[in-house]
């Protein structure tokens, strides 16, 4: 059939429409989270990142100022050392001096007894003492007998002697025309715990005349 367009107007023409190629909604969306989740993930490891830093630099500052210490301390430690060192010696030269010192006097009031006792002993006198230790060995001249028992006595009664041992008493009469004894004792100078207090060993008696020989 023959179609007359009494209009006078054209009939448009079916428009063609370009369409690319579609996305699905969905894969869209799982990219963006992905993207975001990278981004989220990208920020916390980079403010862990800071913050471990943060903290290492801290530790690092630490140990160099312990070891700083560690430093100042030894030397310290080093002063002491020598300071202890420097004090035992010290200490030993007082404990030297100060029984130098003990042995001074003791010596000058062993001595100063020994010449009370002889003061108080007529007709004696010493001619040689010696002390080792706590031991005191004397000699002697006596122009009696009774004056070498009246000096045990007197040692005896001072409280500065212990045991008291005579060890010989003989006539000797070095001068000629006097009648005199030789003597050798031993005693034991008493501690200072134990001066003041009278021994109660027994002390030799004193020794009987020796016979003389006749004269004629």
């Amino acid at each position: 059939m023959i179609r007359i367009n009494l209009l006078g107007q054209e009939r448009p023409k079916a428009s063609r429409r370009l369409r690319g190629p579609s996305i699905p909604l969905e894969s869209s969306l799982r990219t963006l989270l992905f993207v975001g989740a990278l981004v989220v993930a990208f920020v916390v490891l980079f403010a862990m990142y800071h913050q471990k830093a943060s903290e290492l630099a801290t530790i690092q500052t630490r140990i160099t100022s312990l070891k700083a210490e560690k430093t100042r301390l030894q030397a310290i430690k080093d002063q002491v050392t020598e300071y202890e060192k420097q004090k035992a010696i010290l200490v030993q030269r007082i404990d030297v001096i100060e029984q130098l010192q003990a042995n001074r006097t003791g010596g000058q009031q062993l001595l100063q007894m020994v010449a009370t006792t002889v003061e108080h002993s007529p007709e004696l006198w010493l001619t040689s003492l010696e002390r080792k230790g706590n031991a005191l060995n004397m000699t002697g001249e006596a122009a009696s007998l009774n004056s070498i028992a009246n000096f045990l006595t007197q040692m005896q009664k001072s409280g500065y002697f212990g045991e008291i041992n005579m060890k010989e008493a003989a006539e000797n009469d070095i001068v000629k025309g006097a009648q005199t004894f030789a003597f050798t004792m031993n005693a034991q100078v008493a501690t200072p715990q134990t001066q003041g207090v009278r021994p109660t060993s027994a002390t030799a008696p004193a020794p009987a005349a020796p016979a003389r020989p006749g004269r004629s």
